[in-house]
């Protein structure tokens, strides 16, 4: 492993005086009473080793406590176990090892010999239950609602630092093994001060952190993790997972998650009992998300921190409740009129990666989610919206003061002043944001949004898109599309429980849409994708290549609205084509990358509204539905050349002030 940076630069006053003042973030829930002391590994060792102990093959040995050796064999077809409600784990040198997955989502000390300071420790068991399964985790700490707990926690997995009541200073933990937590913390409140934490090895479920680094569980539950280094490398082995109402404070740290072998037997699949993989058909790859978020009331936020994964994703989000509620999303770093379950994430002056073909954050379930000053770099998506609020904006110290106080954090002064304001910079080398469900996206402050293929990619949702340049926030989409609207092309698994989705196939439709008569392809209803523009000068183009006719949504139209904007680009309805015919699993990336020709609407509307100040150029041929010019608006071709604009076949001059319905086509001469 390579060395780790220095931790941050601070005070270093006595380990109980720093960790007070850091518990200060929590409000004074993280002081160390005089009676609880910090305490080492050595300080609760095992017994005195026993020189050997060898499990024969066909034979089930059942160890009643703790037990240190000097050496361990188990041989293949024997069995070392604990008593019943008790766990195994063994560690060599402090580091757990030789923990394997079992079919029934236990474990089991592999098969070999161990030397060293080998211990085998009997804890008591900590079974999870999730969606009719039981995982049984093992922690080399656990902290419940009075602190660490000695029968749930493996001592001999941790190695440097100090553990006390509410705090843990320079905690080591390493994993070679499966399935093996660093820190659990669960309806209490902690603090982890410059903690360490190796895990490779696969883990088994992000959605409880079975094998994850840390893992926040219950209402009660406030933890706060300063200056950590988190390296984990394996299939599901997370480095933060928060649940069931917990609040998560992580800053100066640095996370980061690599991929794993899935397992021979493992079949691709998008049930959350035993997904492993990305799910291939939103065009992802990879085993392993760095962090998960999930349920009613559960808060995580980076602070100046660095995380990153290798491919699949970095923020991921899952269930939080009822549907998403189509109010606004305000500018100043907070949620507005976001109703039902408050699952919610954040990010401020942090720097999210993904190598590979993956998303920075995923929002699902109405969820929200904010990020201000952060730099992302991704490879497939900066984000996905599957349902919820996605904010990027500005670090200004009136916007983390807002999210410290609407989401109760207890950030202490010391943590706010070194917070410098800093403007987004989002960068991926493939799309921007897609939504494969509905969702809402505000973009403001300095904002710079760069990708190289399509900026916007909406697949058959109700998208609403909010984009504020007062500030100078910038777009600059490399394959020029701004905003590329089109059916959903997501194969979804060949089997309703979610199970067989590498079996699915998308094939690109032949016959021509069919142009639905019962829907209204000239104004605006509820459920169609909208987006706004003010003040900002955009170059790109806008398509809505949506073909409707089929299932439950017979059309999609598309609402652009510019306010004080300078539009160069074409604005149309088209037809869509993907590059290839057909794409499997072997061709997720061909997912969302498609070609457009300019065609008149069928069940795509394309509704413009030019309002005061706005100025758009067309750079070729536009097939609208309706268009609106305020009496201070423009319509105007590019230099040296003209505008011809039809409507209903007959030729219009488009004058400010004025609007028209119906088949609009502009042309540019």
């Amino acid at each position: 492993m390579a060395a780790d940076p220095p931790p941050p630069a601070g005070d270093r006053r006595s380990v109980r005086r720093r960790v007070v003042a850091l518990g200060a973030a929590l409000g004074g829930a993280l002081f160390l009473p005089a009676a609880a002391p910090l305490t080492t590994r050595d300080d609760r060792a095992a017994p005195p080793p026993t020189p050997f102990l060898t499990v024969r093959k066909g034979s089930t040995v059942v160890l009643t406590g703790t037990t240190r050796l000097e050496s361990l064999t188990v041989e293949a077809g024997g069995i070392l176990a604990a008593p019943a409600g008790k766990v195994l784990t063994l560690t060599v040198d402090g580091t757990e090892t030789g923990a394997v997955l079992t079919p029934t989502e236990a474990v089991r000390i592999a098969p070999g010999t161990y030397r060293g300071d080998v211990v085998v420790t009997v804890c008591d068991a900590h079974p999870v239950r999730f969606k009719g399964l039981v995982f049984p985790l093992r922690h080399a700490l656990y902290v419940g609602a009075r602190g660490p707990e000695d029968g749930r926690s493996v001592t001999a997995a941790r190695s440097g630092g100090r553990v006390g009541t509410s705090a843990a200073e320079g905690l080591t933990v390493v994993s070679t093994g499966e399935a093996f937590n660093g820190v659990y913390v669960a309806d209490g409140a902690y603090l982890l001060r410059d903690a360490r934490i190796e895990l490779t090895g696969n883990g088994r479920s992000d959605f409880v952190g079975y094998g994850a680094a840390l893992t926040a569980s219950g209402p009660r539950t406030r933890l706060v993790a300063d200056g950590a280094r988190i390296d984990c490398r394996g299939v599901m082995r997370t480095t933060v997972v928060a649940l069931g109402g917990a609040t998560v404070v992580v800053k100066n740290s640095r996370l980061h998650a690599a991929n794993g072998v899935l397992p021979d037997e493992y079949v691709p699949n998008v049930n959350p009992r035993y997904m492993r993989t990305a799910p291939w058909v939103l065009g992802l790859s990879g085993n392993v998300r760095a962090t998960n978020l999930s349920g009613k009331d559960t808060t995580t936020v980076y602070l100046s921190s660095t995380l990153s994964s290798e491919s699949w994703g970095v923020l991921s989000s899952e269930t939080s409740g009822d549907g998403f509620p189509f109010g606004p999303m305000s500018g100043d770093g907070s949620s507005a009129d976001v109703t039902g379950d408050k699952c919610r994430l954040a990010a401020v002056n942090s720097r999210i990666t993904v190598a590979g073909d993956g998303y920075g954050s995923y929002v699902v379930d109405n969820v929200t989610q904010h990020f201000l000053g952060c730099e992302f770099d991704v490879t497939g998506y900066v984000g996905i919206i599957r349902s919820g609020a996605l904010h990027y904006g500005d670090s200004t110290p009136q916007a983390v003061r807002r999210l410290d106080t609407d989401w109760g954090l207890g950030l202490s002064e010391r943590d706010l002043e070194a917070l410098t304001p800093r403007a987004g910079a989002l960068r991926s080398h493939r799309f921007g944001l897609m939504w494969h469900g509905p969702g809402s996206v505000r973009v403001d402050g300095g904002t710079v949004f760069r990708t190289t293929d399509t900026m916007f990619l909406v697949k058959g949702q109700p998208a609403r898109l909010d984009v504020d340049g007062s500030d100078g926030a910038r777009l600059l989409p490399g394959n020029g599309v701004l905003l590329q609207l089109m059916d959903d092309d997501d194969p979804c698994p060949t089997h309703a429980d979610g199970w067989g989705v590498a079996e699915g196939v998308y094939h690109e439709p032949t016959p021509a849409p069919q142009r639905m008569t019962d829907f209204d392809t000239t104004v605006a209803h509820p459920m169609d994708a909208m987006a706004e523009f003010t003040d900002i000068d955009l170059t790109g183009d806008v398509f809505n290549g949506f073909r409707g006719g089929i299932g439950p949504t017979h059309g999609l139209n598309l609402c652009l609205n510019l306010t004080r904007c300078r539009l160069t680009g074409t604005v149309s309805a088209t037809t869509v084509r993907h590059r290839v015919s057909s794409i499997d699993i072997t061709r997720y990336r061909e997912l969302g990358v498609v070609t457009n020709t300019p065609s008149p609407v069928v069940n795509n509307g394309v509704i413009i509204t030019l309002g005061p100040g706005s100025h758009w150029i067309p750079t070729g041929t536009c097939h609208l539905s309706a268009l609106r010019l305020d009496r201070g608006a423009r319509l105007s071709a590019p230099g040296g050349r003209s505008l011809e604009m039809t409507v209903d076949g007959r030729t219009v001059r488009p004058e400010p002030g004025e609007g028209w319905s119906g088949t609009i086509v502009i042309r540019v001469r």
